[in-house]
């Protein structure tokens, strides 16, 4: 048992929404290291284009936000939780501004704030900035942790695995920091904290096409798991129904937004379609949305559908869509003129660590905020723009725990050193990129918007397979970024696997032909997976 490489108050791994907010939440007299698997602002909350969900207008109602989540969430939903997050939102909106994050004004000289309406909502209340929130969100938060003392930035790091000491002869039983690669020396340090904050994101690079950037790889979820917490509704993959469907777009979104003000989905010859699924037609939840466009797709035959707004005057779309709008010029679409091509794309994981109202898991010491947590608020489907509501939410959750027991909680003594003395270098790192496009395309192909028992049976053997593969590489070789990205999304991968497996019916997000029908009497609960290791002493309280 040696020193650690670095030693803080509090580790937060991930700097989002999520792992931004909660550094800059927290005292500045407190040590806190930051870590970003790439640069600091390359994550989902970055790319973020829709905005944050609060009720910030007088005809809007706190109520009639909670409603809407609920339905939403398809019965899944902890009630307390939602009201929780809701009654939050317009406080953590101020907090954003006096952050000096700057949303769309009503005017360019008002005083009010554009609320726009997406699907689900029965209101307008998402404030936003233009079409890139999360930009400007990430943006803003980011210049603050630079200019802070007392926040270290970890750049190119990826965590491998944390750190427990849950040894019966030490009696402290905790998460003791996190083995991290640098990416740039190809190193593994060893990060001590008294706190340890998972604020990694989601894991919707799991599916072969995704609106995530690259980094949405499932990390926090695997090594959470790893670490013995237990992971629940991991079957509710949102997939977004609208992704730029072009051979060089790399999965571009197209901000529900669109819809919100108006935009119409179109069949391949210009038909009208989302009346026949729903009343709210474009304005339904995203699963209802995605699923037609899947079914119209599978029925025609169509390499995709199309989104239209150019019904709009050309200077309203160009002022409230700039960046999709100049993004699709790029590729010779003028969305002022021709419909988008769009596809559905894996989107958003509903499901995660399981946490408690102040973020919680079931390690002590251990926190999990944001996409890779479950707190209850999303239930079986998540309803726009609620995720970086729920972000801000729960890293306010997280610092005032942190600062109620950071005083009672000593530094770890002592930390086990990681252990490279058998491994070698790999001479076949072809097998992480075949492994990789393996999983990727069998979990699009039988684990996706639609599934069946025989599809979800197919997966789980050859998930089985490249797990023990991966597993047999793994304890053979260095470690790269690539073989540690795989062997999470394996983990979650599997996750998602037996949990849509034991769902037997159809809700929300998880949609499967043998059970099409929801059932309330034997099903609505959350889908919770148990490790080996969990320890059931440690359950989690409200």
């Amino acid at each position: 048992m040696n020193t650690s490489d670095y030693q803080f108050d509090v580790l937060i791994v991930g700097s989002g929404a999520s792992g931004l907010s909660l550094a800059l939440r927290l005292p500045e007299s407190l040590s806190i290291g930051l870590i970003a698997k790439g640069p600091l602002n390359e994550g989902n909350s970055y790319y973020a284009q829709g905005g944050i969900s609060a009720v910030l207008d007088a005809e809007d109602s706190i109520d009639s936000h909670i409603a809407d989540t609920l339905d939403a969430g398809a019965g899944l939903c902890n009630e307390s939780v939602v009201r929780l997050v809701v009654e939050k939102g317009p406080e953590n909106i101020q907090w954003l501004l006096r952050e000096g994050v700057s949303f769309t004004r009503d005017h360019p000289r008002g005083k009010g704030y554009h609320l726009t309406r997406e699907g689900g909502h029965s209101h307008r209340r998402v404030i936003h900035a233009a079409d890139s929130t999360g930009r400007e969100l990430v943006t803003t938060l980011e210049q603050t942790a630079r200019e802070r003392p007392n926040i270290a930035l970890f750049e190119c790091h990826n965590v491998i695995d944390l750190i427990r000491d849950s040894r019966p002869e030490t009696g402290d039983d905790r998460c003791l920091g996190a083995y991290i690669l640098n990416r740039e020396t190809g190193r593994v340090e060893t990060f001590s904290a008294r706190f340890t904050v998972l604020a990694t994101g989601g894991a919707s690079k799991v599916y072969l096409y995704t609106s995530n950037p690259d980094v949405a790889t499932g990390d926090g979820v695997a090594i959470a798991w790893r670490a013995g917490c237990r992971v629940a509704n991991m079957e509710f993959i949102q997939f977004h129904p609208t992704c730029l469907f072009h051979p060089h777009a790399k999965s571009f979104l197209i901000s529900e937004a669109l819809r919100g003000e108006g935009g119409k989905l179109l069949l391949p010859d210009g038909t009208r379609f989302m009346h026949k699924f729903d009343p709210r037609e474009e304005l339904a939840p995203r699963d209802i949305v995605a699923r037609a466009i899947d079914h119209e797709m599978k029925r025609l035959g169509a390499d995709c559908l199309f989104l239209d707004i150019t019904h709009k005057p050309a200077d309203f779309v160009r002022e409230h869509f700039p960046t999709i709008h100049a993004r699709c010029l790029e590729f010779g679409i003028d969305i002022t003129k021709e419909p988008i091509p769009v596809v559905p794309a894996a989107h958003y994981t509903c499901g995660g660590v399981m946490t408690d109202r102040f973020a919680r898991t079931d390690v002590p010491n251990l926190y999990a905020v944001g996409e890779v947590a479950y707190t209850g608020l999303h239930g079986a489907n998540r309803m726009a723009s609620n995720s970086l509501l729920e972000c801000l939410v729960f890293a306010e959750q997280a610092a005032l725990d942190i600062k109620t027991h950071i005083a009672e909680t000593s530094h770890p003594s002592t930390i086990p050193q990681w252990d490279e003395s058998r491994v070698t270098d790999s001479d076949e790192e072809v097998v992480v990129s075949h492994n990789w496009n393996e999983l990727r395309h069998f979990m699009w192909d039988y684990v996706g918007i639609v599934r069946t028992n025989k599809r979800l049976e197919r997966a789980k053997s050859r998930i089985n397979l490249l797990k023990h593969e991966i597993r047999d590489y793994y304890g053979k070789f260095h470690v790269t970024n690539d073989l540690l990205e795989l062997r999470n999304l394996a983990e979650v991968a599997d996750l998602i696997i037996r949990s849509a497996q034991r769902r037997k019916e159809s809700r929300g997000l998880h949609f499967t032909l043998d059970f099409q029908k929801r059932d309330d009497r034997t099903q609505r609960r959350p889908t919770i997976l148990i490790p080996d290791n969990f320890n059931p002493d440690h359950v989690l309280g409200e």
